[in-house]
């Protein structure tokens, strides 16, 4: 055989076991490529080099024949071989046989321990890895850093708190505390068990850092909602001139994109263009994630174009973003494409191009693609699905569809379901399905004062204002608390959050001024406030103050004040926008020759040339 790289034959051969297999490898040959001599013995070092190939390449067969030939020559008695072919079966996914090879095994390394209780964790049996280290603990076994840092990490899995405690005791007991697995994987579980102050008291005490550590903290801070201070803290590891991952650059951008911190994310995309990152699937689609939640959809676009790996994450993250920009269109072609290249929908591919069928009204669509999930043999219809449906139905006004279909399902209607059912008897005004939809989320949502509000506002709508009386006070009496409606806006970096009727920020008597200019220039275009959004039991003209200064309204004559011309406003508000706030914006849009990108808690309204990109459909 020669010494190049090739795809040589290699012949595993046992006349008693009738075993027969020849497997192609790829891999730097040697002049020892053979497993079985001419006189039949077995050269135990490059049985282990075959066995080590084909854990890389996951060869389940051929190491199965490896494995018949090692049972055959007696070395399962042989602590190194066993040790091999238990990270073989690991990284076939057979952890069953892993577990038995372990079981049968006369004598236990430490790197035997470790690897079994690895093997467990990284397949998500955490309890078995538990209660494998206990085991060790009780056979006495010595332990090691490795051993360790894979029982924290199943821990972190389960979010072990008072296991994850006195594993940290026993790391300080031993002084592994200070090796930097160790140190990463307790501040690792911490952040995942919502204690993120301890996470950060480990990570300031390690005395090495690696990237891993930076990059877990990170991660830690996002999965505790804390996304500024992931941001700052990425910021802080950048300029100490930390080792740059992706995965660190990925916890950093879903911080901008869960506080849609346009002006961050994009900085950050620049920093990702000069690692060489910005085509790596994990950033990319972060990227995609962080662009459509700042209202950016052509820049996730043109990250998406950029990228030429296909991944099934990656275009759902495309197929989302369209969706909530209410691209309808976009995203099922993207669908279609996807398969058409040969990536099978997931269960968010389908649940992504369903609500871009709500958001327009697309009824037909709707079933078509829910027809294609109940026929689509790897993918099972969930809850989410049947939700996403319900909103199809309900949004164009076929409610009683919409309530079939509850009642039909084999699942319990959640409280999105019913949520959606009462927005839609909102909307087509079918107070007695109403009254059903409010009842369950009563009881599902105790706290939630929105639902309480929207049916009053129902009511109200009906003119029902007995009914309003009765809904509001037992809202009173529920104890419940109503979100305040706030919107704000990134300006140069800094994010200025308004709410009704705000009177602490320091340029508002220049906002106001603004709006009032806004609202003279929109009544010469005969502009009517549209006072039936408003449903307090008053006259018109106090009808007209409530609405005037909206929250998203003192957002929008700010980034006028603020903002060159010719730049696109984006808003953002963590309630619905009313009707007339709609309409202004509308009228906005074409007065200021401004593109007026707002978004609320369902989706993205892009206002241009007095049209919004959801049809006044939403």
């Amino acid at each position: 055989m020669s010494h190049s790289k090739c795809q040589d034959q290699i012949v595993v051969l046992d006349t008693n076991l009738s075993i027969l297999s020849q497997s192609r490898f790829g891999f730097e040959a040697s002049n020892k490529g053979v497993v079985v001599c001419e006189d039949g013995a077995i050269r135990v070092s490059e049985l282990q080099e075959i066995l080590q190939l084909c854990a890389r390449k996951q060869l389940t067969r051929e190491g199965k024949c490896c494995h018949a030939l090692a049972v055959q020559a007696g070395l399962l008695a042989d602590t190194l071989t066993c040790n091999i072919l238990i990270n073989f079966y690991s990284k076939c996914g057979r952890v069953d046989f892993a577990r038995r090879l372990f079981d049968g095994m006369p004598e236990r390394s430490l790197v035997t321990w470790n690897t079994m209780i690895a093997t467990h964790t990284q397949h998500g049996e955490d309890m078995e890895a538990l209660h494998l280290f206990l085991q060790m603990r009780r056979e006495g076994s010595l332990l090691s850093e490795f051993t360790l840092s894979s029982v924290l990490c199943a821990c972190a899995a389960r979010s072990a708190v008072t296991e994850s405690q006195q594993l940290h005791a026993l790391a300080l007991k031993t002084a592994a505390d200070s090796n930097v697995f160790v140190g990463t994987a307790v501040l690792d579980v911490y952040a995942k068990c919502k204690m993120i102050r301890d996470a950060r008291l480990v990570f300031d005490a390690m005395p090495e850092k690696s990237s891993v550590s930076w990059s877990s903290m990170v991660a830690g801070y996002v999965q505790n909602d804390l996304y500024e201070e992931a941001v700052w803290f990425f910021r802080h590891a950048h300029k100490m001139g930390v080792e740059l991952t992706q995965f660190t650059l990925s916890a950093a951008l879903s911080a901008c994109a869960s506080i849609a911190a346009s002006t961050q994310g994009k900085q950050l995309h620049s920093v990702a263009i000069r690692a060489g990152f910005a085509a790596n699937l994990f950033v990319a689609t972060s990227l995609i994630d962080v662009y459509s939640k700042c209202g950016c959809i052509r820049e996730a676009y043109l990250v998406f174009c950029n990228v030429e790996d296909d991944n099934i994450v990656l275009w759902n993250a495309m197929i989302t973003g369209f969706s909530k920009h209410a691209r309808p269109h976009e995203a099922m072609m993207l669908f279609e494409k996807m398969r058409q290249r040969g990536l099978r929908p997931n269960e968010v591919s389908y649940v992504s191009v369903l609500s871009a069928c709500s958001h327009v009204g697309l009824v037909e669509e709707g079933r078509g693609y829910f027809d294609l999930l109940s026929r689509d043999a790897a993918v099972r219809p969930n809850v989410l699905h049947y939700s996403c449906m319900v909103d199809v139905l309900g949004r164009a006004g076929r409610i009683d569809e919409a309530w079939e279909l509850i009642r039909s399902m084999p699942f319990r209607a959640t409280a999105s379901m019913w949520g959606s059912m009462l927005n839609s008897c909102r909307v087509h005004g079918n107070v007695e399905l109403a009254k059903i939809a409010a009842q369950h989320l009563f009881e599902l949502e105790p706290d939630n004062a929105g639902n309480h509000v929207l049916l009053s506002n129902i009511y109200a709508a009906s003119k029902q204002w007995g009914e309003v009386a009765v809904a509001r006070k037992f809202l009173k009496d529920s104890g419940a608390r109503k979100e305040i409606g706030k919107s704000w806006i990134d300006v140069r970096g800094k994010v200025h959050s308004f709410v009704v009727g705000e009177n602490k920020h320091p340029r508002i008597s220049e906002i106001y001024a603004k709006l009032e200019d806004l609202r003279s220039e929109m009544n010469r275009l005969a502009y009517k406030v549209e006072v039936h959004y408003d449903l307090h039991d008053v006259g018109e003209g106090q009808k007209e103050e409530l609405l005037r200064h909206h929250s998203e309204r003192l957002a929008l004559a700010f980034g006028l004040i603020e903002l060159p011309s010719g730049t696109p406003i984006r808003i953002f508000k963590n309630l619905r926008v009313c009707g007339d706030c709609h309409s202004f914006m509308k009228t906005a849009s074409m007065i200021t020759d401004r593109e007026i990108i707002a978004r609320d808690t369902n989706r993205f309204h892009h206002f241009s040339r007095g049209h919004c990109s959801c049809g006044d459909f939403w």
